[in-house]
């Protein structure tokens, strides 16, 4: 049974190294919040907890929207596809738009004897499928596919990816077979450096209980972290970038 859900909404540094970068921002912004606002997060009466810290999301001027473009990639944690919805409303709702230009999805790890596959990709692309028909995201992209899955899903989506991340850690080179395949159907390659696993379980507890005392940290859970950020289209270069993050609290 759901008792509470836990907000955060955090900026970070134009640069810093990504898991380190995220449970600092985490602390950070639990710390702050936890010292000015005092409230306790064992109070079964709350149901939702918005942990905002001054300035920590700035909207973005409505006169400003058409020169910027605001992408976003949303790590899967603890829940299931229906959660996408919550993220990009919340997201658009914090930043002060209406829509985001590119989502990039991130399943959350496949447990161990199950495969990556498309069937278990399906769910996910067809909410960023409904997100796009609603006008709420301009286009939708994945994360580490390969050559074979990237087709499939593409023959499969109604609406295409736009584009695909690859971690370079695991191949230097872009594979052949994949950047032929991309530059056939126009999707775009990106490189990226996250981890497997941007923010588990047991690290998002253990940063709970050391920034709120008294919290029950083992019995939150996160479900989704939202990474934004927003570009200046005319230079290329990025005006500012955040998380915002849901975790749930848990009855045992």
């Amino acid at each position: 049974m759901e008792r509470c859900t836990l907000l955060l909404e955090m900026t970070m540094s134009l640069n810093g190294q990504t898991l380190g970068q995220v449970r600092d921002c985490i602390q950070k912004t639990l710390t702050e919040w936890s010292s000015k606002v005092g409230q306790d997060l064992n109070q079964e009466i709350l149901e939702v907890l918005e942990c905002t810290v001054a300035q920590a999301i700035e909207k973005i001027n409505p006169e400003e929207r058409d020169e910027l473009k605001v992408s976003a990639k949303l790590f899967i944690v603890g829940s299931n596809s229906s959660s996408i919805r919550d993220a990009v409303d919340l997201a658009c709702s914090a930043l002060g738009v209406a829509q985001l230009d590119s989502v990039i999805i991130a399943p959350p790890p496949v447990e161990d004897g199950t495969s990556f596959s498309l069937e278990y990709l399906q769910p996910y692309w067809q909410e960023l499928e409904n997100l796009v028909q609603n006008n709420k995201i301009v286009a939708i992209g994945t994360s580490d596919l390969d050559k074979t899955l990237l087709e499939q899903l593409y023959l499969w989506a109604q609406v295409k990816p736009s584009s695909n991340q690859v971690n370079l850690a695991s191949c230097c080179v872009m594979p052949p077979d994949l950047t032929a395949f991309a530059k056939q159907f126009d999707i775009q390659l990106l490189t990226h450096n996250d981890p497997k696993e941007l923010l588990c379980e047991a690290s998002f507890q253990e940063v709970l209980q050391e920034s709120i005392q008294d919290t029950k940290a083992h019995e939150w859970i996160p479900l989704w972290l939202l990474r934004y950020s927003v570009i200046v289209k005319s230079r290329g270069i990025i005006k500012s970038k955040g998380y915002i993050m849901q975790a749930k609290r848990n009855s045992f």
